[in-house]
């Protein structure tokens, strides 16, 4: 099953997330299938920059947000998009 999750990045204490398509059996860090942006939560207010367009193709195509992922796309207005399409 793919997942659309967050990939740690960065320094011991200094986090930032890639967010990437990766079968739900790989490492965190492990291999991905695509990179569709980034998510810094270390700014106030945290930086999100995603490409919008590969994410609805992903979720058109059955992969599964994780709930921190969720909770950015709906921010985003991104899982609204997909319903109305539904």
């Amino acid at each position: 099953m793919l997942k659309i999750r967050l990939r740690r990045v960065g320094a011991k204490k200094q986090p930032a997330y890639r967010v990437v398509v990766a079968d739900s059996r790989e490492a965190r860090d492990g291999k991905f299938v695509d990179h569709l942006g980034h998510y810094n939560p270390r700014q106030d207010p945290p930086e999100v920059v995603m490409d919008e367009e590969k994410a609805l193709k992903w979720l058109r195509v059955g992969a599964q947000p994780t709930e921190a992922v969720e909770g950015i796309l709906r921010r985003m207005g991104t899982l609204d998009k997909v319903k109305e399409e539904a």
